[in-house]
C-alpha cells in the first residue's frame, strides 16, 4: 500500500510540476466540489470563468460534487489536489487517520437550516423554541449532520427527544407541503428559496430556523488539501487559495450580481433566473454575514464547537487536535 501511494503521489507531482500542451504555462490541478453546480458553489465557478485561477498561474478542473462524490477520498487517492468538505466530514476523516488540512472556510454561517410555517410556529427566541417545539414533528436526515445539529439544539434548550416526533426525511418534500412535518431541513440558499417561493404563491408564509443565531455553530463547507501538498507545494496551495477567495469575493459583491447570475446560468440551466437571484442574495449573507467578515477565514471557535458536539454525541472517540489541521491564511 505504501508503494502504491508513493507511485500515485509521484504521478500527481509530475502533473503539477510539468507543463502540458493544453495548459500552456498553467499548472494543472483538480478541485472536487461538495455539491452539484448551484448557487452554493458560485464563487468556485466564478473564479474559473472570470480568470482568477488563470491569473494565478493555475488551470483548475472544477469537478461537480454530489451525494456520490467524496472530496477527501479523492485527495487520498490523488484524483484531486483540492476539495470541499464540511467540518464533520473533515473531523471524522482525521479521526480515522486521513492526512488532510483545511486552508479556507467558505461558509461563515451554515446554510443548513429548517423551514417552517409561521402560522403554526414562532421560533424567534429561546423561550418560544421551548414552548412551540414540544409536540411537533421535526424532519431530519438520520446519519446526516442535520441530525447532529438538531439533537444538539434539543439538548441546549432542554427539550426531551421523547416530547417531539423525529421524522426521517428524503428528497421528496411532500410531507412538508402537506403539513405532516412542522420543521423540514433545507439549505436555506438553495431548496429553501424554492420551497418558500412555492408556498408563498399558495398564500402560505414560511421562515427559517437558523441554529447559528442561537449559538449552535456547526461549520459547513471548507476547502481541504493534503498535508503533503500543503508542506511540499506551498506556492501552488497559496495561489489556489488566493484565486479561490478572489472568486468568492467578486461573486458575492453586489456590484457583480448579474455577472454571478450569468455564471450560474451557464451551469444550472433548470433553475429560473429570478430564483437564482434570490438564492445568490441568500448565499451572500452566509459567505459574508457582516461588513467586517473576511471571506474564506477559518472560524476556529466554531470548529472547536463542532468538534465538541461530535465528542458529546460520541461521533468521534477523542479530540483530533484542530491546531494541526486548520491552516488560516
Amino acid at each position: 500500500m505504501k508503494h502504491i501511494k508513493t507511485i500515485v503521489w509521484g504521478v500527481v507531482w509530475l502533473i503539477l510540476l510539468g507543463r502540458t500542451g493544453d495548459c500552456g504555462d498553467l499548472t494543472l490541478v483538480a478541485y472536487r466540489l461538495k455539491w452539484l453546480y448551484n448557487t452554493s458553489v458560485v464563487g468556485d465557478l466564478y473564479a474559473d470563468v472570470h480568470g482568477a485561477f488563470a491569473r494565478n498561474g493555475l488551470k483548475v478542473m472544477v469537478k461537480e460534487g454530489g451525494p456520490e462524490r467524496d472530496a477527501i477520498k479523492e485527495l487520498e487517492l490523488g484524483h484531486a489536489q483540492f476539495g470541499v468538505a464540511s467540518a464533520d466530514q473533515v473531523i471524522r476523516a482525521v479521526a480515522k487517520g486521513s492526512p488532510i488540512v483545511v486552508i479556507a472556510q467558505l461558509f461563515q454561517v451554515n446554510p443548513l437550516q429548517w423551514v417552517y410555517r409561521t402560522d403554526k410556529l414562532t421560533l424567534g427566541s429561546p423561550a418560544a423554541i421551548r414552548s412551540f417545539v414540544r409536540g411537533k414533528t421535526l424532519g431530519l436526515t438520520f446519519g446526516g449532520n442535520d441530525e447532529t445539529i438538531m439533537r444538539t439544539l434539543l439538548a441546549k434548550f432542554g427539550i426531551s427527544e421523547a416530547s417531539v416526533d423525529l421524522y426521517s426525511v428524503r428528497y421528496d418534500y411532500t410531507p412538508f407541503y402537506e403539513g405532516k412535518v412542522d420543521l423540514w431541513p433545507v439549505y436555506v440558499n438553495a431548496q429553501g428559496i424554492i420551497i418558500q417561493d412555492k408556498l408563498e404563491k399558495a398564500g402560505e408564509r414560511v421562515s427559517f430556523f437558523n441554529p447559528d443565531a442561537f449559538g449552535v455553530k456547526f461549520v459547513a463547507n471548507s476547502v481541504v488539501t493534503s498535508q503533503k501538498m500543503f508542506s511540499e507545494l506551498p506556492d501552488i496551495v497559496n495561489k489556489f487559495r488566493k484565486a479561490l477567495i478572489e472568486g468568492w469575493r467578486d461573486a458575492v459583491a453586489p456590484i457583480n450580481n448579474e455577472k454571478a447570475v450569468s455564471v450560474l446560468r451557464q451551469f444550472d440551466k433548470d433553475t429560473p433566473v429570478e430564483i437564482i437571484r434570490r438564492q445568490l442574495a441568500a448565499t451572500r449573507g452566509l459567505i459574508k454575514p457582516g461588513p467586517e467578515s473576511i471571506i474564506g477565514s477559518i472560524d476556529i471557535p466554531a470548529w472547536k464547537q463542532t468538534e465538541q458536539i461530535m465528542l458529546d454525541q460520541k461521533l468521534i472517540s477523542g479530540p483530533v487536535h484542530l491546531d494541526k489541521i486548520l491552516k488560516p491564511f
